[in-house]
Order: structure tokens, then sequence, then C-alpha cells
């Protein structure tokens, strides 16, 4: 979530950039006015959008699989105090959340209250709102307040630029941007496209209103006139200082010409580029990357592991080994399988013939008849062809099964990989908040979580992320792992390298 909301402020930045570039000094008041409010729900809506086509063009990583944590909430003793349970982001966003919506009813108030407790006449497009004793001059959707120490000669101008305000729905505008407010309170991004969107609307009425008298009369009429303003984010005031200048100047200005709208075209490469970005850095651990990387319901451990479930909800009927040695176990048929063992064995061997990841050209796989009387689908590592498969990973990362020594958990000995993953457990039981689970209203039973991350060069334990049955418990589940120490890390041929993992992750729900 959190990486989501920094994409969404940075493609809002570069959004405003261009906008501030190349479109703010244009006359094209319209669509500019559809441009501000078009980009915060693009930025917002982009990281969403994932293209295979990109995703292609960057190449898939070794991920290396640890033994699976299960924990059941209601089992596991909370080794934590109350201060420490409490999650301080959550509760600072929704302090803001409550603060903005206080303020915004508060406005909401002020208005209502001024059409209730002033004299109001109605007309034929708008009701006229005369507020007593001041000079103020605004507009809200189709009421449109003037106060009574106006002169009565300067009445119809006013009401006659504010009338644009309210015929083209320039308080839906704010509004929209007073709930974003709302919800990103903590963004600025969101404030300075308001303040854009406002000024855009002010060119808007003073072009249609300047119409009916010269420019340089309605120039020097807004420059003699000072009124009182509101301070209310959403409402279209007709005097506000700070933009009497800039309001001048775009009066001034010469129509734009129409060729200057091919400046918009600049949007089609910055929009793919957003595409590409979103597309290829990954912010969760899919599936179908787990399939391309190794067989889709195992996860890789040295020596014979039993898989309890498949990825998802599906029973598993195999039991599953993935290895570098031999297993002394019976080989056998494909025809001693039974029909539901056959049509999980046919699965993933179709998952594998349409993959073109060269990691599974290294797997050898074979059916066996295990110690315990249940068939196994066994896979052989190829370890030749897994060193050669090392040095093509994207960012030097090395594989867990050709690694010289793995990295080391602060405490085990040096390269020790059964205490290592003991350690990571551990680490995970006593931080997991077990009792969150069972407040989200979720199904009981199984609930698969798959983590990934990486111990760099220097022992840093980095990129983690997380696919999830609900959005808080990846929260928690990537505040617990980034919790995790530093660590020794891995080397390979006398060097320290990176090493990536994931764990298959299950939580009980009761």
């Amino acid at each position: 979530m959190i990486n989501h909301i920094i994409q969404v402020i940075l493609f809002q930045v570069l959004f405003l950039a261009i906008y501030d570039l190349f479109l703010s000094k244009e006359t094209f008041f319209t669509k500019n006015r559809w441009y501000l409010l078009s980009a915060p729900i693009l930025s917002f809506l982009i990281p969403f959008i994932k293209i295979p086509t990109f995703q292609k063009a960057v190449p898939q990583e070794f991920i290396v699989y640890l033994p699976e944590i299960v924990l059941s909430p209601e089992k596991v003793i909370q080794e934590t105090a109350f201060y420490q349970s409490i999650n301080y982001v959550n509760f600072l966003f929704w302090l803001g959340v409550v603060i903005f919506t206080v303020l915004f009813l508060v406005k909401l108030y002020k208005i209502f209250n001024l059409i209730r407790s002033s004299e109001s006449e109605k007309q034929r497009h708008f009701t006229l709102v005369m507020i007593p004793n001041k000079t103020n001059a605004f507009s809200f959707f189709n009421f449109i307040f003037l106060g009574k120490n106006i002169p009565k000669s300067q009445q119809a101008k006013i009401i006659a630029h504010e009338l644009v305000h309210s015929k083209q729905k320039h308080s839906l505008d704010l509004l929209f941007f007073e709930l974003l407010k709302i919800v990103m309170w903590f963004n600025p991004m969101i404030f300075l496209y308001q303040k854009r969107i406002t000024l855009i609307h002010e060119y808007i009425s003073d072009a249609i209103a300047s119409k009916s008298t010269t420019k340089k009369t309605y120039i020097n009429y807004l420059l003699s006139n000072f009124f009182q303003v509101e301070n209310i984010a959403f409402v279209n005031q007709f005097y506000k200082e700070t933009f009497i200048k800039k309001r001048i100047i775009m009066m001034t200005k010469k129509q734009s010409k129409k060729m200057n709208q091919l400046k918009y075209l600049v949007l089609i490469p910055v929009l793919a580029s957003m595409l590409f970005y979103t597309s290829c850095a990954e912010n969760e651990v899919k599936e179908e990357v787990v399939a391309k990387l190794e067989l889709s319901t195992m996860y890789m451990q040295i020596g014979k592991q039993e898989l309890k479930e498949s990825i998802g909800k599906k029973e598993s009927y195999l039991d599953s080994y993935i290895g570098t040695e031999i297993p002394k176990w019976e080989e056998i048929s494909y025809d001693n399988l039974s029909i539901k063992e056959k049509i999980e064995y046919d699965e993933k061997i179709n998952k594998i013939n349409e993959s073109d990841t060269p990691v599974l050209k290294s797997l050898n796989i074979k059916l066996y008849k295990g110690d315990k009387g249940r068939n196994i689908i066994g896979n052989i590592i190829n370890t030749s062809k897994m060193k050669n498969l090392r040095e093509k990973s994207s960012d030097g990362s090395v594989s867990f099964m050709t690694i010289d020594k793995a990295p080391t958990f602060p405490g085990c000995n040096s390269g020790d990989k059964d205490c290592f993953s003991k350690e990571i457990k551990k680490h995970f039981t006593r931080n997991f908040n077990t009792e969150l689970p069972n407040q989200l209203g979720l199904e009981t039973g199984k609930k698969r979580v798959f983590i990934a991350f990486k111990i760099d060069e220097t022992g840093k334990v980095i990129e983690v992320k997380a696919r999830a049955p609900h959005p808080k418990i990846k929260e928690e589940v990537l505040k617990v792992m980034s919790s995790l120490p530093k660590m020794i890390p891995g080397k390979h041929e006398g060097k320290k390298v990176a090493v990536k993992y994931s764990i298959p992750f299950t939580l009980i729900i009761e």
C-alpha cells in the first residue's frame, strides 16, 4: 500500500510538472480543466495496470523457497506489549481523515447557515443570497452569494461572472478535490491541484463575462474592487488577491494557436513510461511468476518435503520433492497415479511446457513411491545448469541451491541453512500480530500468504514483498519481515553476493 501511495504521488508530481511547463500558459481553459481533473485519477489507476508485454521485457530472478510457516492465532502466545501491537501509521492516517472530515463539514455548515439565515431571492437559473453587512462575493453550485454592502452598480457584473461558475458546475470540481484531501490529506499535491483548477475556473469565467464589455473596462473594474474573501476552499470567489495578476495577464494574452494543442501529445511517452514502470516493478509475489521460476505448487528445500497444500485453495494430491541428490525411492510410471494425481501432474507439466523461463530447463521430473506410501513428483536439480543460469540473474543475486556459503542468521553457525530457517520462523512467530486475522471477517480455514525478500551483499533485508488474502495481513507481514536483523551476507567464489528468498506462510483462521 505504501509503495502504491508513493507511486501515486510521484505520478501526480509528473503530471503537474507537465501542466506547469507546457499547458498552464495556454488559453485552452476547458481542456486544461479536464486535464487537472483526470490527472489525479490516472495517477491512482496506473499502478494497478500491468501490461504483460512490458513484464516479459524484464528478466525474472531466482526465488529461493524456505520451509513453510504455519500459525494458528489461537495457539500462539503473544509476547508483545499493548503499545507494541498498535499500528501507529494506521492510527495517524485515520486521525488525519477525521480531522479533515470535520473541517470539511464545518465549511459546509457555514455555507448552509448563510443560506438559512440570509435573505434569498429565487432567480431563473440561480438563487441569489444577500449577506448582510458584508462585501463577500462567491458562488456554490446554483447559489450566488453577494454582500449587501456591494454597490448595486457592480452587482450585475459580479452575478454574470459567478453565473458562469454555476452553469459549468465548477463547484463539483472543487468538491472532488475536497474529498481527495480527506482521503489523502498527507499528499500536498492535492492542494496544489485544487489551487490550479480554481485559477482555471476564474480564467473561464473571465473569458465569458468580459465578452459583454471591453477587456480594458473589465480589468479596470476588477482592479477597482476589493471584497472580503470567505476562507472556504470549495466555493468560487469573485475576488482573490493572489489570482488578480494572473487573471489580468491571461485576459490580455492572445488566443493560443491551435497548433499549440500538440503539446498535449507529450502525455503519450509519459503515460507509456508510467505503464512500463508499473508493469515491470511488481509490488506483489504473483502466482504466475512462481510458476515460471519453479513448479507452481512446490517450495524449494534441499531434501524431501511434503507439500501440505498447493497454491491457492486447491488440495494437493501429489507430495513434492526438490533436491540435488537422487532419493532412495522406487521410481513409478504415470499409470500408477490416481485420476486426481494424474490431473495435478498434467497441470504441472503443462505449465512447465508453456513457460519460456530458462530455469525450468534445469528440472528433471520423475515419479516415485515415497516412504509414507504416497506418490511423489520429484525434481533433481541439475547444478551445472543452475550455475550457468545463476550468472543471468538481472541483479547479480545467486541461487540458494548453488551458492558456496548461504547467508547466516545472527547467532547461527556460518552458512547454517536449517538454523536460518528456524530463526526466521521464530522471528515471525514472535512478532506477527496473531489476533489480526480473526478480526478481519475472513472465512475459517487455511489462508495462504507468499512472502519474498532479498538479503543483499551487506546483509540487509531488502525488497520485502507479499501476497495475502487481505491488505491488512499483507501490511502486517511486510512490517514483520522488514524488522528482521542484519544478516551475515552469503558468499560465492570468495565474493559477497545477494540471495533472494520466498516463504509460503499458512494462517489458520478459527
